[in-house]
């Protein structure tokens, strides 16, 4: 399945090396496709794209869209020569997906020098609308504020007062562990350590028992994808919970669920911003992305359809792809899509509900991918900055 599947995006990179007709729009889905976070977005993210592009019906302005895509290996200079080739050889008018913060931020950047749309899914850090805002640069499905809230506000809440974080070592956990750091202090609780981990690590065991040494009620899983299942696999081997600890996935999907399992995953406590069994509409999506896929859709690959879909009908709105246009379009309307019903900030931010869920126990579970019983649902103007309260400069 996926030695098909990079055959295609070979024979896509093929299909680039051709002359770009000026008769399109072309978006870029830019992602890890092999790596640590491959089924937290990857190819998965690649088809909701599409899904999007149909759902539109292939064409904007009388032109044809064309979706091109490219693995960055979680790399930012790779992404970032991958986009510049894609913007200035290949005319590729919009970026999206973006999974790592330290990717996601260097394609804005250049995004903004170029002055082309790029619209964040899978990355965290709420730099990406704070203080590294741009004009063209847009965070839709979640960020690290909004995880920060309603995970560790609730936790707190219930008594998880004492936090020690095993945290991943780049942008994106630097920026989580800040942010649900003041949470947590600022709800009364506190951090009593941490321990950074490298992207992709194969064994937690130290960094596992140095959590057990400190005795903190919650350890905070500040990492994702492969690096979440891994860290759970071992906690359970360790004892973890067993000893009296709780684990909360800071950053978890149902994806990484899926692939942990009931058995592994129960009473994990996780915030995403999209479940496929929601209501009516997020089932109906869910379902004909199943169909295609084999899995239900997390809110990564549910947020890549809306972004990809927002941006379409912005390009429609304006009535040109024009980058200052498309923008302020992108800012004026409303989200109302599978994914979500929400707003666009000034700064870029696209602010939505969030739901707080714990994975059921496997007796729990009544049908296939019935994961999730949901514990809250936090109002977007709750869990994300306002534009002023998130640095960006360009609200100032």
């Amino acid at each position: 399945m996926k030695s098909g599947f990079f055959a295609a995006v070979g024979a896509c990179s093929l299909l680039l090396a051709a002359p770009v007709s000026a008769q399109s729009v072309k978006i870029g889905v830019l992602n890890d496709q092999s790596g640590v976070y491959a089924d937290y977005g990857g190819k998965y993210s690649v088809e909701a794209a599409k899904m999007a592009i149909e759902d539109f019906g292939g064409e904007v302005l009388g032109q044809k869209i064309e979706l091109v895509t490219a693995d960055h290996q979680n790399k930012p200079d790779l992404a970032t020569s991958i986009a510049r080739r894609w913007y200035d050889a290949k005319g590729v008018d919009m970026i999206t997906e973006l999974t790592t913060s330290s990717v996601a931020l260097a394609v804005q950047e250049l995004s903004k020098e170029k002055k082309k749309i790029d619209i964040v899914v899978g990355a965290a850090t709420s730099a990406i609308t704070g203080s590294a805002c741009s004009p063209y640069g847009f965070h839709w499905a979640f960020d690290t504020h909004a995880l920060a809230v309603v995970t560790g506000g609730a936790l707190v809440k219930t008594g998880g007062d004492t936090w020690f974080f095993l945290t991943a070592d780049y942008a994106f956990g630097y920026t989580l562990e800040k942010d649900i750091g003041e949470i947590v202090t600022h709800a009364g609780g506190k951090v009593v350590g941490s321990v950074r981990v490298p992207l992709n690590s194969s064994d937690f065991s130290s960094f596992l028992l140095q959590a057990q040494s400190s005795k903190a009620k919650i350890v905070g899983l500040v990492n994702a994808g492969q690096d979440t299942a891994n860290s759970i696999k071992q906690a359970a081997e360790f004892g973890t919970v067993r000893r009296g600890q709780k684990l909360a996935g800071l950053l978890m999907t149902i994806s990484e669920v899926h692939g942990l399992g009931l058995d592994a995953a129960q009473g994990l406590v996780l915030t995403e911003g999209f479940y496929w069994d929601h209501d009516d509409q997020s089932r109906a999506f869910s379902e004909r992305f199943f169909k295609r896929t084999g899995q239900m859709p997390s809110m990564i690959h549910a947020g890549t359809y809306s972004a990809t879909l927002s941006y379409l009908k912005a390009v429609k709105a304006a009535g040109t792809k024009d980058s200052e246009a498309v923008a302020k379009k992108l800012k004026e309307l409303p989200v109302d899509d599978a994914f979500a019903k929400g707003k666009v900030l000034a700064n870029g931010r696209m602010v939505h509900d969030m739901y707080l869920f714990e994975v059921k126990k496997p007796s729990e579970s009544k049908k296939p991918w019935d994961y999730y019983k949901q514990l809250a649902v936090v109002p977007g103007d709750r869990a994300f900055f306002t534009a002023k309260e998130s640095g960006c400069p360009l609200t100032k």
